[in-house]
């Protein structure tokens, strides 16, 4: 099968798109699933850089534990291992798990659940990872009516989400972007945004109940200075030195805490519930093919993704040409709600 593999840590160089990889069979447990599409998150950079090195401890400390590259999965099952109970062979569905820039990947049964029916393959394959960390967050922050959120990076794969959730929950939701991301904010439910380069949200006096930081630019004491008697700061930051400052703060102080996303079936199952709502729906920003993958992670690099960037596993061979580099972005405001 066709498939991403990275044997050492380094540059994007380090990737190698094969197709002559092993198809892999699914042990207790697990399903094998033919890979539709998957997304891009910064994890997976972080996973070919072996950088910060403390998250060598989870993939591998000399070298990746699992060759494979990608985390988000959408697709269908073509196999099952012994004691999966849950599903059977051709079911559609959405998950995360290892490896799943390939044509086939196996996810353990409780990673994985049925593919909401409203989103697209590719929309489904947005949603896993951003999605359990937006969903989760909103719960540590209490989410609800009447509370105010404020969300720092909204316009990222993480924050997009955040904003959708935190509005199903009747929160008020400020969006903090950049100014190309003002429109696409407000589309997306958010009450207020603001420009973060020309505006600062400390300079004023509101008051939040949860605040939750995915860049890391605004000082943690600054942001707990402007949480409400009972709110609380939730850092999701992907640099150890922040995450670490959050932590150590986070033991003498309720208001802080280190947030560590948990990938389970039934959050995905009530991801699936707020899609099928219409309160939720991932935003698109580019497309590349598996022969892309490189070029997606540079673009994901660059911090400017609106929404999440999509690996399109089963786009047919004419298209992958396209597709395997950046094209012009579909996070159109206007169709973020659809």
């Amino acid at each position: 099968m066709r498939a991403i593999i990275q044997h050492r840590y380094g540059g994007f160089e380090r990737l190698e798109y094969r197709e002559d990889v092993a198809e892999p069979r699914p042990r207790r447990g697990e399903v094998a699933i033919a890979v539709a599409a998957a997304s891009v998150n910064p994890a997976d950079r972080f996973r070919v850089s072996g950088v910060p090195r403390l998250g060598r401890l989870a993939f591998g400390w000399f070298r990746p534990r699992v060759p494979g590259l990608g985390m988000d999965v959408a697709g269908t099952v073509v196999s099952l291992g012994p004691g999966v109970t849950r599903f059977a062979v051709g079911d559609e569905v959405y998950g995360e798990t290892l490896g799943s820039f390939a044509e086939v990947v196996c996810a353990r049964e409780d990673r994985v659940a049925a593919r909401p029916r409203g989103l697209t393959m590719p929309e489904a394959a947005a949603l896993p990872l951003a999605g359990m960390t937006a969903l989760q967050a909103m719960r540590a922050g209490r989410a609800r009516a009447g509370a105010h959120v404020l969300i720092l990076g909204a316009s990222g794969g993480v924050g997009h989400l955040a904003i959708q959730i935190a509005r199903a929950l009747d929160a008020e939701v400020t969006a903090v972007c950049s100014e190309r991301n003002v429109g696409l904010v407000r589309s997306l439910g958010a009450h207020h945004a603001i420009d973060y380069t020309r505006d600062d949200f400390t300079a004023h006096s509101t008051r939040y109940d949860a605040i939750l930081d995915l860049v890391g630019t605004t000082p943690i004491g600054r942001c707990v200075a402007h949480l409400s008697e009972r709110g609380v700061y939730l850092a999701s930051v992907g640099r150890t030195g922040w995450i670490l400052r959050a932590a150590l703060r986070s033991l003498v102080s309720r208001r802080v805490k280190v947030l560590a996303a948990i990938s389970c079936a039934s959050d995905l199952d009530a991801l699936r519930e707020l899609v099928d709502a219409g309160a939720v729906r991932p935003v698109i920003d580019r497309r590349f093919a598996l022969e892309g993958v490189p070029d997606a992670l540079r673009y994901s690099a660059t911090e400017r993704t609106r929404g999440k960037s999509v690996i399109e596993i089963t786009a047919p061979r004419r298209a992958r040409a396209s597709l395997g580099s950046p094209i012009e972005s579909e996070a159109d405001p206007r169709a973020a709600r659809r």
